[in-house]
């Protein structure tokens, strides 16, 4: 049976997250604002569509107190940190199935503590009913944007990682993505390995806004490790075709230039990319930048017709270098 990884602007049948920060990654002060942030986005999305947040036994009254009246699945679960999108599983579906591919977290090659969030693959496919799918292959899904159409955006400073898989061979990656993602082309980025704790996933450049069409980030500061990275990105998505040799029509949005927040330092995830798409729905951050704000929203809502574009300021998950996106997983529905 030849199994699928559905692009995300398809029906949902829920998202899942995680309400998880671990105390020896974050600092004391930054918890409190990122656990709100969760609570906010996972209120936004369930707008749209039902949500499912695993959250530590001891953390439960917190976070149904933070969440109020927004339709929020709780479920116990011992967790590590918040990152959904990289711990949880990358679902698939296939004849009228759905299964799920658990992608071996390794805490992004052995940087973090990870005894906990590497079962958070195994728990979401049990409760989720699906059938597990395993593979060999070590990587998270902040690195892997799909077009539902056998076509897929992948950084190689992440598969590729020595810290991940060592000796992988593109060929091998794009023959055992295949296998378990439907896919049949692989456009291949660089990303920067080694800034930030994702060796730079493909989910803070890249994203499909439908077949054909990729939205991609530009960094226009120069003293930016991203600066160059990002403009050899857009040459390369700009020349290429999808797996139906159709060239790919390449939208740009441009990172903020000024920050609300005031202690940001380099690890600051200050970029309009990661955002989520649900069902009738786009998540999508703010930082405080009025112009580059209304710009990302001007774009966002022309890409995604008929949906509605939230903004939502999520300083304190940027604080800690990542996105909406990276603490959001979408279950596919079956049609």
């Amino acid at each position: 049976m030849k199994r699928v990884m559905p692009e995300e602007g398809e029906p949902h049948r829920r998202t899942w997250m995680a309400f998880g920060a671990g105390d020896r990654i974050w600092e004391p002060g930054q918890v409190p604002v990122l656990q709100r942030n969760l609570a906010a986005i996972a209120a936004a999305v369930a707008r749209f569509e039902p949500v499912t947040m695993l959250v530590r036994p001891d953390e439960l009254d917190l976070a149904r107190g933070l969440l109020g009246d927004a339709a929020v699945e709780l479920v116990a679960a011992e967790l590590d940190d918040l990152w959904l999108r990289d711990t949880g599983p990358v679902f698939v579906t296939g004849d009228g199935e759905l299964a799920a591919v658990d992608f071996n977290f390794t805490g992004w090659g052995g940087k973090q503590e990870h005894s906990r969030d590497s079962r958070v693959a195994g728990l979401v496919t049990g409760r989720a009913g699906a059938s597990a799918v395993h593979t060999g292959l070590v990587l998270e899904g902040g690195g892997i944007e799909v077009d539902g159409e056998g076509t897929a955006i992948i950084t190689e400073s992440c598969v590729l990682n020595e810290n991940r898989n060592p000796g992988l061979s593109k060929q091998d990656a794009e023959a055992q993505l295949g296998e378990v993602l439907g896919l049949e082309k692989i456009i291949w980025l660089p990303g920067i390995a080694g800034h930030d704790i994702t060796d730079g996933h493909t989910d803070f450049y890249a994203r499909f806004a439908g077949p054909g069409v990729v939205v991609a980030g530009l960094d226009t500061d120069p003293d930016s490790y991203d600066h160059d990275v990002t403009r050899r990105h857009l040459d390369l998505l700009k020349s290429a075709a999808d797996a139906r040799g159709r060239p790919l029509r390449v939208e740009v949005i441009k990172a903020p230039t000024r920050l609300r927040h005031e202690s940001a330092d380099a690890d600051f995830a200050a970029g309009y990319i990661n955002f989520y798409v649900c069902n009738g729905g786009v998540i999508a951050p703010e930082f405080g930048d009025r112009k580059a704000d209304a710009a990302a929203l001007a774009t966002l809502r022309r890409l995604f017709p008929g949906r509605h574009v939230v903004q939502l300021d999520i300083d304190g998950i940027a604080a800690g270098g990542g996105g909406i996106h990276c603490t959001t997983q979408q279950e596919p529905a079956l049609r």
